[in-house]
């Protein structure tokens, strides 16, 4: 299995690119690595040199750079060439923390989408509160804008990835909406409902609240990439928030509330543990001939492990091939 890295993406490239390829490293020493950047930074995070291969460039694609043009016309970027990389069957997985925009659309235009797929969308897993588990969310904002369709194909998309990567039985699935009546919602979400309603191959469990997705009501969400994408920085921004308002509290009580912070420290340690949605991994791409994954781009090497395990995950069980064989099989029956 082999994993072409865009070294230089992300806020804290290649630092904690480079450190968390190293402590994959040690769980998959089986992976390999192509890293692309400018070598001479790379090296000095390179702990192991095995199965580690370093293709020098000094481009990469900036943060503030406009997505599609930066993909067209920087194609020696570290990004570009990691997924020229995969396109030309030279890596199985990319993986990036750099522009999302950017990536999305080398996914999209470098790597190519699955046959019978319109919009990929992206999707992360998410905790569910009080529960070792999570939940498939989609689209978190690789489209602005979605018809019934694309959430429909983004229901399948979901429960295929759920029922094949994260090992749940029968996934269920539901639609977010303003509310859980069969009647809520907009033309799109109405038209989807019936869509999802009469979609044999999903466990489709109706129209679900914002307020309930971290209660785990749904084993995958789905929604339209403008909400998606809101929602998910509104559970970022909440969990930032709250960590924020409890260490405030602690120093506005004193010493007392310092001694209480001591007695509790495990279990403020566990509650941030718990709503550290990184530990599952990065966002993917799905929908694409091959893994395209995004992590944060002030990611730190322990989520880069994460986001690896994720991938060889993936390579695993072969569940983009699998996706891809169940829709040419799709297509051909109609």
């Amino acid at each position: 299995m082999k994993i072409a890295v865009d070294a230089m993406g992300g806020d804290n490239a290649p630092e904690a690119i480079v450190s968390g390829v190293m402590l994959a490293k040690k769980d998959f020493p089986e992976l390999e690595f192509q890293l692309y950047g400018k070598e001479a930074e790379i090296k000095k995070y390179v702990t192991d040199e095995s199965n580690i291969t370093v293709i020098h460039t000094d481009e990469k694609v900036d943060s503030e750079d406009e997505p599609v043009r930066a993909i067209r016309r920087k194609k020696q970027a570290s990004m570009v060439l990691a997924a020229q990389a995969v396109k030309k069957g030279e890596a199985d997985a990319c993986f990036s923390a750099g522009n999302t925009g950017a990536l999305l659309a080398a996914g999209l235009f470098i790597v190519g989408r699955i046959k019978g797929i319109e919009r990929p969308g992206l999707m992360s897993t998410l905790p569910v509160i009080g529960e070792n588990r999570g939940f498939d969310m989609l689209d978190l904002g690789a489209n602005a804008e979605n018809k019934a369709e694309h959430l429909l194909k983004y229901g399948i998309l979901g429960s295929f990835y759920a029922a094949n990567v994260r090992k749940v039985e029968n996934p269920r699935v539901g639609l977010l909406n303003n509310g859980t009546e069969e009647s809520k919602g907009s033309e799109v979400t109405k038209k989807a409902f019936e869509l999802l309603t009469n979609e044999a191959s999903i466990n489709f469990v109706g129209n679900i609240e914002s307020r309930d997705i971290l209660n785990g009501v749904a084993d995958v969400v789905v929604t339209d990439g403008f909400t998606g994408n809101a929602v998910l920085k509104s559970i970022e921004g909440t969990a930032l928030n709250i960590t924020k308002l409890l260490k405030q509290s602690i120093l506005d009580e004193g010493v007392k509330g310092k001694l209480g912070a001591l007695l509790l420290k495990n279990a403020l340690g566990g509650l941030k543990n718990e709503m550290d949605y990184s530990k599952y991994g990065g966002a993917v791409l799905f929908g694409v001939k091959s893994p395209v994954i995004k992590t944060h781009g002030a990611t730190e090497p322990e989520a880069v492990a994460a986001t690896i395990r994720q991938i060889h995950t993936m390579l695993e069980t072969k569940v983009v091939e699998k996706l891809t064989e169940q829709f040419e099989r799709d297509d051909a029956a109609n």
